[in-house]
């Protein structure tokens, strides 16, 4: 809720629709029995407005109930775990209406059905403590939902920073100066930048920017490299050119205050990328090695070295070009990290702009699959090198197929992890059309599972752990198929 009032109309229209179902009145017949008007009351239950003192007496009279009955807000039994919802971060930060959802609908389905509502919300809590599902974590499931929602594509960003781009004269490329951005944040936004050795502050030496508002002052890494000074910088100008006020400080993330925090971010990224890589480039560049009828990992590299020197940027950039420019919608996007003189694999940003049974990172502790091209890469990584290769990954269990590009490099921020970056695009009819080194002769295809755990694949060479889940769904199976078979013999 944004205030105490929202709050406090909000709990007062849900008791009073209460006392009325619980009369099995409708609005009319509420209306006639006061003399209020159905639509001033529709917009009191609705939690829009807050009825006077005499208006109220009115309405507990009619309805057999005290004063206090309807304007406490303490609530009964079937709406008590409401009191903590109506309260909490979700309803007080998350904009409702990015998602089309207008509040006060939302409020009158919980009223409808408190009972069965409240069951609902407590097994989402239960399932979220047991798979370790903080605040952050939820925040940001919602961001990765939102951009989906959108296909990752946001045109209004794309135009300011086209409108900034021409305002200033810059040219959008890789050829972009970092002296150029520092020059236009000094004399338009009134910044002090200084290059700092984070590392005499210990544990901030992984830390690439932090800005002091109250002095407007950024402070850089003098460890980063032109690339990543390049869209420190850019994102510095997006909060300002996009006037977000509610922001992170530090980059990369150490903490947030609240999902708009979150939201302001991606913006901000956002409109560095866009700043940084031209769209029509890219989907001129792009499309012209997709027609190419050999997969070649030094193609794929030169691609990227059209744009820019960050991998990590160009794949994040293709997820906003395919889907939008070149009407490949079925993609997924992901970042895992491999630590040093660690095995573990984890998966750091993950985007899916489909509806298909696409990696998705999980909390059960379960191994992702070592078929993967973004994870041989990892393993077969050598010391500062970067590698780029792809393959059709075949779900066996889902029956769909992928090609995947990856690119695997050692992370420069960080004790010595690894990152691969990989973009899959889902096989159908259309992609098949689109991309003709799908048939390439340098281009395997691999039965791929998500985790060890779940997957079929027999005498799997670099399986990490038994199939242990899907043993278990086949065990359910059969005894549903021998319970089956007892009554059809009875």
């Amino acid at each position: 809720m944004n205030s105490d009032s929202d709050f406090i109309k909000t709990v007062f229209g849900l008791k009073l629709k209460q006392q009325r179902q619980r009369k099995n009145w409708s609005l009319q017949a509420l209306a006639l029995k006061t003399g209020l008007s159905k639509s001033y009351l529709n917009e009191i239950e609705n939690g829009k407005k807050y009825p006077k003192h005499d208006k109220i007496i009115q309405l507990s009279e009619s309805l057999n109930c005290t004063f206090d009955d309807l304007v406490s807000t303490k609530l009964d039994k079937s709406l008590a775990p409401f009191n903590e919802i109506l309260q909490s971060d979700f309803f007080k930060e998350i904009p409702l209406d990015l998602f089309g959802i207008n509040k006060n609908n939302l409020i009158s389905i919980i009223s409808d059905a408190p009972k069965k509502v409240t069951a609902f919300i407590n097994a989402l809590i239960e399932i979220s403590q047991n798979y370790n599902l903080g605040k952050e974590r939820f925040y940001f499931a919602v961001l990765r939902s939102f951009q989906e929602l959108y296909d990752n594509y946001f045109p209004e960003i794309e135009d300011k920073a086209l409108q900034f781009a021409d305002k200033n004269q810059l040219e959008i490329g890789k050829n972009l100066q970092p002296d150029i951005l520092e020059n236009i944040l000094a004399e338009k936004f009134n910044y002090k930048i200084q290059s700092e050795d984070f590392e005499q502050y210990g544990t901030l030496d992984n830390l690439r920017s932090l800005f002091i508002p109250e002095k407007k002052l950024l402070l850089l890494n003098q460890k980063l490299e032109k690339d990543q000074k390049t869209f420190i910088l850019s994102k510095e100008i997006a909060f300002n050119v996009l006037e977000l006020k509610n922001r992170p400080n530090t980059y990369s993330w150490l903490d947030f205050g609240s999902f708009e925090e979150i939201l302001n971010n991606f913006y901000a990224s956002y409109f560095a990328g866009a700043l940084l890589i031209s769209k029509q480039k890219t989907i001129e560049k792009t499309s012209e090695f997709f027609l190419q009828n050999d997969w070649k990992p030094k193609n794929f590299e030169s691609l990227i070295e059209n744009f820019t020197h960050s991998p990590e940027t160009f794949y994040y950039r293709l997820t906003n070009v395919l889907s939008s420019e070149l009407g490949i919608k079925d993609l997924f996007y992901l970042c895992l990290v491999k630590k040093k003189n660690s095995d573990k694999i984890h998966i750091l940003k993950e985007l899916h702009l489909n509806h298909q049974q696409a990696p998705h990172a999980n909390a059960t502790n379960e191994h992702y699959c070592r078929r993967w091209i973004a994870i041989k890469n990892l393993h077969d990584l050598t010391e500062n090198e970067t590698l780029t290769d792809a393959q059709i990954s075949h779900y066996k269990d889902q029956g769909v197929s992928y090609l995947v590009i990856s690119t695997s490099q050692k992370n420069p921020f960080s004790d010595g992890s690894n990152r691969s970056y990989c973009l899959g695009i889902l096989l159908n009819s259309q992609t098949i059309k689109k991309i003709n080194f799908i048939k390439s002769e340098t281009l395997k295809t691999v039965n791929v599972g998500v985790t060890c755990e779940s997957c079929s694949i027999a005498d799997c060479e670099v399986r990490q752990s038994p199939p242990i889940r899907l043993e278990k769904e086949y065990f359910n199976s059969s005894m549903k198929n021998a319970i089956e078979k007892i009554r059809k013999d009875f």
